[in-house]
């Protein structure tokens, strides 16, 4: 019965520990939700399940230690929808953030971004035009486009010199007009008409004006949903080793438990159990 419990102290105190790096990525998300990514509501649902994983794993920590039946019980109970939460949550995670990616570009180290490449439910949340009115406003805030400008030895870069830098999604997507339009590069956000593909869309949304650029285009949409599933994806790593702490750390706890019962119950247990339940017939 003490190793159980004792290890089930050690499980919980390890899963409160691991509690923090979950509670950080979202705290993390939050920032990227605020800064970068701009999709400000996947991030809370990790936030509540970090917090409720510090709580149930102090009350299992205690119950354990004490053997408190009532803590014990209340461990079982909440963590058992805790695991189930998250995991729900990894597998919307996942399936949300399935599929797309980047297009390679010839001749460029960046890569282009193509909503049509995206599908599922972010897909409708960044077509509705009153909440793209949101996120569009949130990344023209952040200014991540003003930064994109560049001096080398004093001078602004060239257009050679732009093509060979590792532009992140948003800044591919919503900061220059998509690769096949054919703009002139003048600045990194200045851009004037060429030879280009007249079916894309984004060819005539783009705008040199420094408050538009290519907010309204579909490939900043599809910068937002590729920046977002990196994000995501980093982040599961982490949610996926904690869950399988979690599991371990409940079935464990399960033991315990049923060692506190058998002892508050005063039943015996291995051959001293056999011994009250089988009694030898012969009486000295």
């Amino acid at each position: 019965m003490r190793s159980s419990n004792h290890l089930i102290g050690l499980l919980n105190f390890f899963t409160f520990l691991l509690s923090i790096p979950i509670l950080g990525g979202g705290i993390w998300l939050s920032t990227r939700a605020n800064n970068t990514d701009c999709l400000k509501f996947l991030q809370w649902p990790l936030i509540i399940i970090g917090v409720a994983i510090m709580v149930v794993s102090l009350a299992g920590f205690a119950g354990a230690c004490y053997r408190n039946t009532f803590l014990m019980w209340l461990y079982l109970f909440a963590m058992f929808f805790i695991i189930a939460a998250l995991l729900g949550f990894i597998i919307f995670a996942y399936v949300v953030t399935d599929k797309g990616s980047g297009r390679p570009v010839a001749n460029r180290a960046y890569d282009d971004y193509y909503l049509q490449d995206y599908s599922g439910w972010l897909v409708q949340r960044v077509e509705d035009a009153s909440y793209w009115a949101k996120i569009s406003s949130c990344i023209r805030d952040s200014k991540i486009c003003s930064k994109l400008g560049r001096t080398v030895g004093g001078a602004p870069e060239t257009g050679d010199m732009f093509v060979l830098r590792k532009l992140n999604p948003i800044e591919s997507g919503c900061c220059k007009p998509p690769s096949d339009c054919g703009y002139v590069f003048n600045n990194e956000t200045f851009w004037t008409p060429g030879t280009g593909l007249v079916s894309n869309t984004d060819c005539s949304n783009w705008s040199n004006d420094q408050e538009q650029l290519c907010y309204s285009c579909n490939s900043c949409k599809a910068g937002v949903l590729a920046s977002l599933r990196k994000s995501w994806r980093k982040v599961s790593v982490i949610n996926i080793v904690v869950l399988i702490i979690l599991v371990i750390a409940y079935v464990i706890a399960i033991a315990a438990f049923r060692n506190n019962r058998r002892i508050d119950n005063d039943e015996p247990s291995g051959e001293a159990r056999m011994t009250k339940e089988k009694p030898s017939r012969i009486q000295l």
